[in-house]
């Protein structure tokens, strides 16, 4: 299975602009999908799933209407049949350096001032190596590869990875 970033479009089955129904309909076939209500802490409702070991959270924020996706990679064993690809490349599988030269050589500005959480603004795409696992890291510490790819549109907020928390509603 692949899975293609599409910026600024979203990554299929999942489409910017979609409403929650389409959302939840989009990924129902991987299995019920958590929707979480905004509450104190988002002002978004995130809605979450997985597909063999590899994560998908959908954010609905103006109009209650999809505005990102981000993609969590699997542990280092899983969704060894899954890939995640932007322009050709496995996001997940191919080293993170990789993917922001192959970027700038396409054009796109790679801001790297973090360099645990790089991205491209204006599409969005915005990349993180954060992870607590015991994956393989580089000279400087950081995990060789990246370990989340957030897809939006220019009018996103903020170049951060969702997080949720709190209970599944209805």
């Amino acid at each position: 299975m692949q899975f293609v970033l599409d910026p600024p479009r979203g990554v299929a089955p999942v489409r910017l602009g979609m409403t929650l129904d389409e959302a939840v309909a989009a990924v129902s076939g991987w299995g019920a999908p958590r929707v979480y209500r905004a509450d104190a802490v988002r002002d978004f409702d995130p809605v979450s799933t997985e597909y063999h070991g590899i994560g998908f959270q959908m954010a609905l924020e103006r109009d209650h209407r999809v505005t990102a996706v981000t993609v969590w990679g699997p542990d280092e064993d899983e969704a060894l049949d899954v890939q995640v690809l932007l322009d050709g490349l496995d996001v997940f599988r191919t080293p993170a350096d990789e993917i922001l030269a192959h970027a700038a050589r396409n054009g796109r500005h790679v801001n790297d001032e973090d360099p645990e959480a790089p991205y491209v603004p204006g599409v969005t795409l915005a990349f993180t190596r954060a992870t607590s696992q015991d994956v393989p890291r580089g000279a400087t510490g950081l995990p060789i590869r990246f370990t989340s790819v957030l897809v939006a549109d220019e009018k996103y907020r903020t170049a951060e990875p969702l997080h949720t928390s709190g209970e599944a509603g209805p």
